[in-house]
């Protein structure tokens, strides 16, 4: 995966705070702070989905059981 070196001014108190939280270092804490907000978007387009998908789908037979 291609990297991008940044300079970045975060406040000191919550890189340290996210940092004893993820007991890594400064470049892994922020992939990982990155990588929950990717997690959240798509999250959220799921919750905007709900109701919105409608599926026929016979339970039983999806079971492999046959009806009486």
């Amino acid at each position: 995966m291609p990297t991008r070196r940044i300079t970045a001014n975060l406040p000191d108190d919550l890189l340290q705070s996210a940092q004893e939280i993820t007991g890594k270092g400064i470049t892994e804490t922020i992939i990982e702070g990155l990588e929950q907000v990717q997690r959240r978007r798509f999250y959220e387009r799921a919750l905007r989905m709900k109701g919105k998908l409608h599926l026929d789908i016979d339970i039983e037979a999806s079971r492999g059981r046959r009806r009486r």
